[in-house]
Parts: structure tokens; sequence; C-alpha cells
């Protein structure tokens, strides 16, 4: 292995991952300083930041952005020049243990992957570190008062962020120790910066079953024309998308390598162009199709040339 290459791998070897995962709006962020401490953990990413002991280092957040899906993608890393200037930095970095936030365990891996940063070791979900209460209370917030947190001190936020600002909120928690019930709790003064998006004054933009089922039969038919939709269903959760296709596929289909393609494909293209999760897509084959050799067509008469008519003709009498 190249010097160069081989010392960025060992370092990234060295950094261990958490994520915290939960559906949109129930308290990630604001919890995430809390579940930090706990493991002692100094690097966050959340919403497409990289924050360090308090400081966003890198990246830009998804709560600037105007639309819905664009906030989305920017959780993502979706943008190239995005992800790398993050990865940059934390390839520069000396962190120990970094934590992810994610709507789901596949976002979490999906955010670790494109930063090229191990899969998360330990994966904790907001119902174990938060009552049902504060998870409602949190929901709320969000879907009454279209209140995000930023997990940093408001002067961050200000420096970076002016045109969002909200206001900061200082709340004293009876820091439980979350998984050592030995530990005495102590309190702990939490900072957080609440922000109004752009896309959160307008509202939230959700993508239809049937508009759904257009774009994956419109993926289908470009990744392969020979496969032939026969049924689609779709299935919704808090992790996101479930598709399964039933198709009829052509005789002599490599079905082990042009499925996982098909599937793949699908995923990618969707994700790209709607910032929704994919988090499967399962497919059936229901039959597989004889394919009309071209050699033994032959065009109507009407349309074959007098030299080519009298040929078959000769042919025929043999």
């Amino acid at each position: 292995m190249i010097p160069f290459i081989e010392n960025i791998v060992n370092s990234f070897k060295k950094i261990t991952v958490y994520a915290l995962v939960g559906p949109s709006g129930t308290g990630k962020s604001f919890r995430s300083k809390l579940l930090a401490e706990e493991y002692n953990i100094h690097a966050i990413i959340d919403d497409g930041l990289l924050i360090c002991d308090e400081k966003i280092v890198a990246g830009h957040s998804a709560k600037r952005e105007k639309t819905y899906m664009g906030a989305v993608r920017a959780a993502l890393f979706d943008d190239k020049e995005h992800r790398d200037s993050v990865a940059k930095i934390l390839k520069k970095s000396h962190i120990k243990k970094l934590l992810i936030l994610g709507t789901s365990e596949k976002m979490a891996s999906k955010i670790a992957m494109r930063l090229q940063l191990p899969q998360p070791a330990k994966i904790i979900h907001i119902e174990d570190i938060a009552s049902e209460e504060e998870i409602e209370k949190a929901v709320k917030s969000r879907q009454v008062e279209g209140k995000h947190v930023i997990p940093v001190p408001s002067i961050e936020v200000q420096k970076s962020y002016p045109q969002i600002f909200s206001n900061s909120m200082h709340d004293f928690f009876r820091k439980k120790n979350l998984f050592n019930k030995k530990k005495k709790n102590a309190d702990k003064m939490i900072e957080k910066s609440i922000v109004q998006p752009e896309f959160s004054k307008k509202g939230r933009v959700e993508i239809s079953e049937a508009a759904l089922i257009q774009m994956v039969m419109h993926c289908v038919a470009e990744c392969d024309p020979d496969v032939k939709i026969k049924k689609l269903s779709i299935k919704t959760d808090s992790r996101g998308y479930r598709l399964i296709i039933t198709v009829d596929v052509p005789f002599g289909t490599q079905l082990t390598g042009k499925i996982h393609k098909l599937q793949q494909y699908i995923i990618d293209k969707i994700e790209t162009f709607t910032g929704i999760l994919i988090e499967e897509v399962s497919i059936i084959i229901d039959k597989i199709t004889k394919v009309e050799s071209h050699q033994n067509k032959i065009p109507p008469a009407s349309k074959l040339s007098d030299e080519l008519k009298a040929s078959l003709a000769r042919t025929h009498k043999k």
C-alpha cells in the first residue's frame, strides 16, 4: 500500500464512531451533548456540520437550506465538495471518538461511508436516553413552532448563521448516568442554539406514493428496458422507504449481477434527486420471459425487395 494512503487508513482506524439515531425532531441534537459527555466524545457530526468541543470547525448546516430536500441532501453530505471539505479536516485532526446523528441506522452508516469513516461501533436510539414525554415535547416544538436545535453555544451560530438564529436557551438537567446506574447523578447546564430555517417556515415537502412509483418505473426503464415491472408496493416508517418490486426478466439474464445493479441504481437515483432515504429495495422475479430471436423475424412481404422475395421463394421451393 502507498505510504500516504496507508497513513490515512491507519488514522481512521483509530477513530471510534458512535451513532445517535431517531426520527426527525425527536431531540437528538439537544441530547447529543449529554451523550457525548457520557462517552467522552469531543466531535459530533450533525446536519452537515462537524462540531468539535462546542465549535463549528467544518461543513455547512442543513438548517441554512431554503428547501427541505436541500436540507436532507446537506445532512447526507450529498455534495462532493461539502463532504470532501469535512473529510479533509477529519483526516488532519486527532479525534479519537466521534458521534454521528441520523434519522436511522442507515443514514448514520451512509454518512460514515461518505466521510470515509469506520462504520458505527455503537448505535444508541433516542428512546434509550429520552423519555416518551421528552420526545413528544421535542416533536411538538418542531412541528408547531418550527424550531430546530444546533448543539453549540449561541455565539457560534450567530457568527456562522445569523440569518436563521432565533435565540439561545440554557437548561439545567439532572444528568443521569444513562448507562451506569451506580454513578451519582449531577446537575449539568446545557446551552443550545434555537434556529428557524427557511424551509421550516415554508412547510415540509413530501413525496407522494404515485410520484415515487413513477420514479421507480423510470429508473427501471432507464437501467434495463428489458425488465418489466408487474407489481410495485411501497412501505414507509421512521427509518425510510421500503420498495417491493415484482418483475419479469428475459431468459438468459445474469440474475445476480443485473438485479443487484438494478437495486443500487434505484436507490442511488431516488436518494440523489429527492433526498429521501430508501431503506430497502426487494426485487421479486415473477417470470422468465422468452426473447424472440431477431434472426427468425421476417418483415412483412410488402417491405421486402423484389430480389429478396425471389430469394425466399427459391428457398421455400427447395
